[in-house]
């Protein structure tokens, strides 16, 4: 894989309700932090930038535990998630212009990768099988709040990453289409 073009690492303080300070190169990139309900299901987030708009992550109505959707402090939905059981692991974001996928990365590592239909993997979050905090990287186009937005659904389930996801190339919608070939036949 490329270097990254951007990466970030959390910190992580509470227990019931969490505090995630997201850093980047130049130091804090803002605060997220989770909230959970007196039975303890995660019910909403808040992600608060430095520079920029609050946003508001909250669950949606069903049982599922990554259906959240992602809206601004003005009520502008930008993005929804969705995964389809509780034993698939793999949970399909909707930003209205292009789906996205959230899927364990392959291998024994805990972790997600955030891949696009066409151009593959986006973007990865990745941790240690002890510690709280993680590493969130950037290799292609992807903006910050829907990294972080991934980065909030993969902290629920973050214990069933660490067995391995499929590989990258399983689906086929994940790989480019072949180029078409110019001139009047093989060289």
């Amino acid at each position: 894989m490329a270097e990254p073009v951007a990466s970030y690492r959390t910190q992580v303080s509470g227990l019931w309700n969490t505090r995630h300070r997201i850093l980047g190169a130049e130091g804090e990139v803002g605060v997220l932090t989770v909230r959970r309900n007196r039975w303890g299901l995660i019910s909403e987030g808040t992600w608060s930038p430095v520079k920029g708009e609050v946003l508001q992550f909250r669950r949606d109505p069903g049982i599922l535990r990554s259906q959240f959707s992602l809206w601004t402090a003005g009520r502008e939905w930008l993005c929804s998630s969705l995964r389809s059981s509780f034993w698939r692991r793999e949970i399909v974001l909707h930003t209205g212009s292009r789906p996205l996928r959230i899927v364990p990365l392959s291998g024994l590592r805990t972790g997600w990768t955030i891949q696009a239909p066409r151009t593959g993997e986006l973007a990865r979050v990745e941790g240690g099988l002890i510690g709280r905090s993680m590493r969130l990287s950037i290799y292609k186009k992807l903006e910050l709040e829907l990294l972080v937005f991934a980065y909030f659904l993969g902290w629920q389930v973050r214990r069933e990453a660490f067995w391995p996801g499929p590989e990258q190339d399983e689906d086929p919608s994940l790989t480019p289409a072949p180029k078409a070939q110019s001139g009047s036949g093989p060289g």
